[in-house]
């Protein structure tokens, strides 16, 4: 039994050998990656079937207590059996691919087994598919994994000679003979079996961790690759920027040729190839077409679906990545290769990391500048409603001077046209230096002190080296016009505004006071913080003037109202001072 053992542990070296050759083929470690249906359960059966006959060719022919060392193994005498490592194949078979492949290969290893003849070729032939249909039916109860480890293997791989053993004292004849095979090759098998089921299991278990170390170094590739490229895609695709990312992925990506296209037509196409993939070309093949419409990676395994018309083209696969801003597809990049035998997991891995990281990054970009435009446009919104808020209060006064003073009138529409015209040059700029806005202010009090003459005044006072400080404009105008208007309402004459520009620290602080009446307290927290109702508007300046300062200098520079103790409001708000000595 001891010498038997021996042997069949030397055959197993050499079982265990081709084993290992098998891991490193890459038509094993696709069938590995891929999900189980009909086509890989006929793959899988076949090769492990082959697997299971290389098993029985490596036993040994058992006569009684005596045995035969021969290698190949074409017959059985009537009085002969085989020791043999026909399970292990199968078993693995079954394990990894379930019941179906299990069955598949124990059929064609059994058969092949049987074939053999002897006395037990029968119950032999009969316990191999049985015992692939057992492996593949356990693997069940370990589905969570996706190979299962080689401590459960070589428990399972205890059971199969079990079973084997079994069949062969209740079904083979002569019994003496029978018992006496057995106890000869019972627990040689069991113990060849178990061990090489563990370490082919294993063996796959390096092969799925080589593969996962391949994908991840793709994967940091991909993200090396994006990275240099993404400032070339960030500013649109043309021509130019389509070239420089294409010769860079060439050099990266270890492709054949690269191809960038946008929607309609081939951008820049360098490697193999160059010579008839000319930029203009429309894109139009129909792995094109798929790639666009889902919006994911797609492979094309055959020349035709590279779609080129000359005849040696030497590009008979490609990977097709498309480029995606949001949820659009602007373009592709396309990964040539000569041979589909080139294009595997690693080159999938790569493809898939380069195809999101891009589109994230381009998406980001694309979210940035809609966030930029959105402000930009929300800005001027709120100074096209604060323009208007003005004028229209300018409009009514200078319809009521006209029947009362139209000389005054006319001169109030004069100072109108010189205000706007110095508004047209203030808002094309979000921001503008205080001394700008200052002027601008001056040009509001001509209009406004002609018809409030009598009823108020106001006085601006402004600290030496404030006028470089930035500001939004017509900010301090809307200000004033509250406190005429609202402040100083039931103040016919005596009412006095004093606007403020004074350095503080590092900042410039701006006061607008006026000794009216006041805010009411139940809207005092309430005003700039939302547009208010009332019976002369909404208060829409105010709010306008709070969401603009807020937007473009940071939230510490919102207003803030307060009621002085003599009577009156007091506006404060603060601006970051960029001019001067110490900013």
């Amino acid at each position: 039994m001891e010498q038997l053992t021996l042997l069949l542990i030397e055959r197993m070296g050499i079982l265990l050998t081709l084993a290992f050759i098998l891991t490193r083929i890459p038509l094993f470690r696709q069938l590995l990656d891929r999900d189980v249906h009909l086509g890989t359960s006929i793959a899988y059966s076949l090769l492990f079937g082959l697997f299971g006959m290389a098993g029985t060719y490596a036993g040994v022919v058992v006569r009684k207590e005596a045995y035969l060392p021969a290698f190949w193994i074409f017959s059985l005498q009537p009085h002969e059996a085989i020791a043999n490592s026909t399970l292990v194949g199968v078993v693995i078979g079954g394990l990894l691919g379930g019941p179906l492949v299990g069955l598949g290969a124990g059929l064609i290893a059994g058969a092949h087994l049987y074939s053999l003849g002897g006395f037990a070729a029968w119950p032999a032939g009969l316990s191999v598919p049985i015992t692939g249909l057992f492996a593949g039916y356990v693997a069940r109860f370990f589905s969570q994994e996706r190979v299962i480890s080689p401590a459960k293997a070589l428990f399972i791989g205890m059971f199969a000679p079990i079973i084997q053993m079994s069949l062969l004292l209740i079904f083979a004849h002569p019994p003496e003979l029978v018992r006496t095979v057995v106890n000869l090759i019972g627990i040689p098998m069991v113990l060849t079996n178990s061990i090489s089921i563990a370490i082919f299991t294993t063996m796959i278990h390096v092969a799925l961790k080589e593969e996962e170390r391949s994908a991840a170094t793709e994967a940091e590739r991909a993200f090396t690759i994006a990275e240099r490229i993404l400032p070339h895609l960030k500013q649109g695709l043309t021509p130019q920027t389509a070239q420089a990312a294409a010769q860079l992925l060439l050099r990266e990506a270890k492709a054949a040729a690269v191809a960038v296209t946008d929607r309609e037509r081939l951008l820049a196409h360098v490697g193999a190839g160059a010579d008839h993939h000319l930029p203009g070309e429309p894109v139009g093949s129909e792995l094109d077409r798929r790639a666009m419409v889902s919006g994911g990676i797609e492979t094309g395994l055959t020349r035709e679906s590279v779609s080129c018309e000359r005849k040696h083209c030497p590009l008979h696969a490609a990977v097709v990545v498309p480029i995606r801003e949001g949820d659009s597809v602007v373009g592709l990049i396309k990964l040539y290769f000569r041979r589909p035998q080139q294009i595997g997991k690693v080159q999938e891995a790569l493809a898939k990391g380069l195809g999101n990281l891009l589109s994230n990054q381009l998406t980001l970009t694309l979210a940035e500048k809609m966030k930029g435009l959105m402000k930009d446009a929300e800005l001027r919104m709120l100074q096209a409603q604060i323009q208007p808020h003005f004028l229209f209060n300018t409009l009514n006064s200078i319809v009521t001077l006209i029947r009362i003073n139209p000389d005054l009138a006319r001169h109030m529409t004069i100072q109108l046209g010189v205000f706007m015209r110095l508004n047209l040059k203030l808002t094309a700029s979000p921001l503008v230096t205080v001394g700008q806005e200052l002027n601008h202010l001056n040009a509001y009090l001509e209009i406004i002190n002609i018809r409030f003459a009598e009823q108020f005044v106001v006085r601006c006072e402004a600290d030496a080296g404030v006028e470089e400080a930035l500001i939004p404009p017509g900010t301090l105008q809307p200000l004033v016009e509250n406190s005429i208007h609202h402040g100083l309402r039931g103040k016919p004459s005596g009412g006095e505004i004093e606007v403020s520009v004074k350095r503080d620290g590092g900042r410039v602080a701006v006061v607008i006071e006026d000794n009216g009446a006041g805010i009411p307290a139940s809207i005092l927290d309430k005003l700039g913080a939302m547009p208010l109702e009332s019976r002369d508007g909404n208060g829409i300046g105010v709010y306008n003037v709070n969401q603009r300062l807020v937007s473009l200098l940071g939230p510490s520079a919102r207003l803030r109202f307060a009621n002085k103790p003599e009577g009156g409001c007091r506006i404060t708000f603060f601006i970051p001072h960029r001019g001067g000595e110490d900013a």
